[in-house]
């Protein structure tokens, strides 16, 4: 079984879409659970209205919690999860009719062996246009890092991991900080398990305004700690020279944003790269206070 997790913030009114699309998927051996991370809309009853659906042929669960941001919020849901994969679908996103069963198919394939933290698949607009890009391989097994900076992909891909995996590798929750980038825990899993690629849309995504796409400057950084710990640990990987160097900027710009101590620590070899980060941070500052 696959859990279908859904964090939300105040998104009653788009949770419609994405309950439809799960009502028509081809496999209905999924859960959907969906964290309210402390919404003040009506959430709560949009959802109870699902469950007493005839289309909704599968399990719905809705917990709630303080509002505490995404990350924190798929950590509840990890622990609360039955099912063997973990997939995480935006309330704000749909996937297409049969997403459910693709994925279910080429797990399979790989369900035996333990080096695999789960699969992957690709991402499309809802008009079909394809957002990941780079490697068209109908197959490809490679760990998060080595999918971007071995065989180019770029573009967000619709990674699915083994609940397990994601057991053994939480988000880290910083006190006083809402936000934390999934690159650092996807990047953390790819030191020990790769992915299964295949070369099939399974989400739709279309970035709406208000969303954390839109925002992710300013929330990055409100979150200066998770932030700089992404860059100071995707520096230390081993990535191309060119890549090393854009975190450690990166790593500098969110420096810049807190006055905390305890801080994550860069090598010293990229020190230099500090006036290029306060540099960018100087230039986000500017279009935050817009």
């Amino acid at each position: 079984m696959i859990t279908v997790f859904t964090p939300t913030y105040n998104r009653a009114h788009l949770l419609r879409q994405l309950f439809d699309s799960l009502s028509k998927q081809t496999s209905c051996k999924f859960e959907w659970i969906i964290v309210d991370d402390g919404s003040e809309d009506n959430t709560a009853s949009v959802v109870e209205k699902f469950s007493s659906e005839e289309r909704a042929t599968f399990t719905i669960r809705y917990i709630r919690q303080e509002n505490g941001g995404k990350h924190r919020a798929i950590n509840r849901g990890v622990k609360e999860a039955k099912g063997e994969l973990f997939f995480i679908v935006d309330s704000d996103d749909t996937l297409p009719y049969n997403s459910i069963e693709t994925i279910e198919k080429h797990y399979k394939d790989i369900e035996g062996d333990k080096s695999f933290g789960g699969v992957c698949g690709y991402i499309a607009h809802a008009d079909g246009t394809i957002i990941g890009h780079g490697a068209d391989k109908d197959i490809l097994d490679a760990t998060s890092l080595e999918m971007r900076y071995r065989y180019g992909i770029k573009g967000d891909m619709c990674e699915v991991f083994r609940t397990s995996v994601l057991r053994e590798f939480p988000f880290p929750e910083i006190e006083g900080e809402k936000f934390c980038p999934e690159a650092l825990l996807w990047n953390r899993i790819a030191q020990k398990y790769k992915l299964r690629i295949f070369h099939k849309v399974i989400y739709y995504r279309d970035y709406l305004d208000g969303g954390l796409t839109n925002n992710i400057v300013r929330i990055r950084m409100q979150s200066p700690i998770a932030s700089m710990t992404t860059y100071a640990e995707l520096n230390s990987y081993n990535i191309p020279l060119k890549q090393k160097i854009k975190s450690a900027i990166n790593y500098w710009r969110f420096r810049f944003c807190s006055d905390k101590d305890n801080i994550p620590t860069l090598s010293w070899q990229y020190q230099w790269t500090a006036p290029l980060g306060w540099l960018m941070h100087m230039r986000d500052k500017r279009n935050v206070e817009k």
